[in-house]
């Protein structure tokens, strides 16, 4: 009995200090993950507006959207993160809009956990690069073929999954996104 009280007293100790460090090493880490995210936002929204030299974010509680402008400040298009599921977790990717919500400048996967090899190729430039200049209406379509119309990707062999998640999520903000211009704000 004195062995057993011995071996839960020495477990609580030590998960009582394993607890208190984890979550001291939380509440440092934190900020500066959250700085870094933010960093990466930022650089990103030139990344899929090249063309642009400043931004301002637009006020909206559902969506991250922030209207880019040129040198002369004229409106040029729009940089917006979607958030959608993949087929291991969440994908956050961030997609250039031209002014008209009609073309896609570009896209970056700000964060995913894909499956390494596969579905981590949406990260890769020969899978972004389909998305440069392609037609949102009436909506963006995946292929497992090469493709033959403006609005449509070929899938990645392997991490279709992934491929079409990218679209959905796309198709779906994109969406949203047109209902608030129609509506006055945006």
């Amino acid at each position: 009995m004195k062995l057993m009280a011995h071996m839960i007293a020495t477990l609580a100790i030590i998960g009582i200090i394993s607890g208190g460090t984890l979550a001291v090493i939380s509440k440092w880490a934190d900020p500066l993950i959250a700085a870094n995210k933010k960093l990466v936002t930022e650089n990103a929204i030139f990344l899929v507006q090249p063309e642009g030299k400043s931004y301002e974010i637009v006020k909206n509680k559902d969506h991250e959207i922030y209207k880019v402008f040129d040198e002369k400040k004229v409106l040029i298009g729009y940089s917006i993160v979607f958030t959608g599921n993949g087929f291991q977790g969440a994908i956050r990717s961030m997609v250039g809009l031209d002014k008209d919500l009609k073309k896609i400048t570009s896209i970056e996967v700000l964060e995913q956990s894909e499956t390494p090899g596969l579905g981590t190729k949406i990260t890769e430039t020969d899978f972004k690069d389909q998305f440069n200049g392609l037609e949102t209406e009436p909506q963006i379509n995946w292929l497992k073929t090469p493709p033959t119309k403006p609005n449509e990707i070929m899938a990645i062999t392997g991490a279709t999954i992934s491929s079409k998640s990218i679209v959905i999520i796309l198709n779906e903000g994109i969406s949203k996104i047109r209902t608030l211009k129609v509506g006055g704000k945006l």
